[in-house]
């Protein structure tokens, strides 16, 4: 029986209930964290918390759960589901509203943790560089983990009619931001660089370790550049994926 951890109770997810005029659900109002678990312990808790406190300020959203809290809940949803490795999420959305964008006053937010299984390694992914939409490396969403990934979704789309396995997706200048779901780094030169945060790259938590790891420079990348890299890296939370340009 899988249980999620839903507002502070681990239940079945066979009946676990989220209100239908969830703001999460109905307008995309809210955030998530993909946490790796490892032999039991979430990985990386302080920089998920973090950035999800950082993003919820920026759309003004209040988080009901203390850092202790949320990392207890993590440690729950994994190990009672009988995963001592595992990827979790955490959703924090909003919470019930009636219609139209504003929020009521004051929020109840929901917050909600799922745990599945770590994905296995992955052969080196195909890309293609996405020119149906882009990042809007302009809008404030673009650094926060958002519930709406639309945009990222389509480029999915048409990396996958195109017989690839991911899509770079470039800002609104024609420069690379990210694919559609990693932090990308580009070996040119004999050193790593990966755009910076202001081209439309989310900040990623895997990210910022890999920059420590690799002294890795942050400077926009061009299209040009994907050509000649020497290597080509995916970075997202649960691990790394060495990648290739069709």
């Amino acid at each position: 029986m899988t249980l999620v951890w839903l507002d502070g109770a681990l239940v079945p997810a066979a009946v676990a209930r989220i209100d239908p005029t969830d703001r999460g659900f109905t307008l995309g109002d809210g955030l998530f964290e993909t946490i790796a678990v490892r032999d039991g312990r979430g990985q990386r808790l302080e920089a998920h918390f973090a950035r999800l406190r950082s993003g919820a300020d920026v759309i003004g959203l209040p988080v009901p759960l203390s850092d202790d809290a949320l990392a207890d809940a993590v440690a729950s949803v994994a190990a009672d589901n009988g995963l001592g490795d595992a990827a979790v999420r955490l959703t924090l959305t909003a919470g019930p509203g009636p219609r139209g964008l504003p929020r009521p006053d004051p929020a109840r937010p929901t917050v909600l943790m799922t745990a599945g299984p770590l994905p296995p390694p992955l052969p080196p992914a195909r890309l293609i560089v996405a020119r149906g939409t882009c990042r809007n490396e302009r809008s404030p969403l673009s650094r926060i983990k958002s519930t709406n990934y639309l945009d990222s979704i389509l480029a999915r789309r048409e990396a996958e009619a195109a017989g690839a396995d991911d899509a770079v997706m470039l800002n609104t200048a024609g420069r690379v931001a990210e694919a559609t779901a990693a932090n990308i780094f580009l070996q040119l030169d004999c050193g790593w660089v990966t755009p910076p945060v202001e081209e439309g790259a989310l900040p990623g938590v895997m990210r910022a370790a890999m920059i420590e790891a690799w002294a890795a420079a942050e400077r926009p990348v061009t299209v040009d550049d994907l050509g000649r890299a020497d290597a080509i890296m995916l970075t997202t939370a649960l691990g790394l994926r060495e990648a290739r340009l069709l």
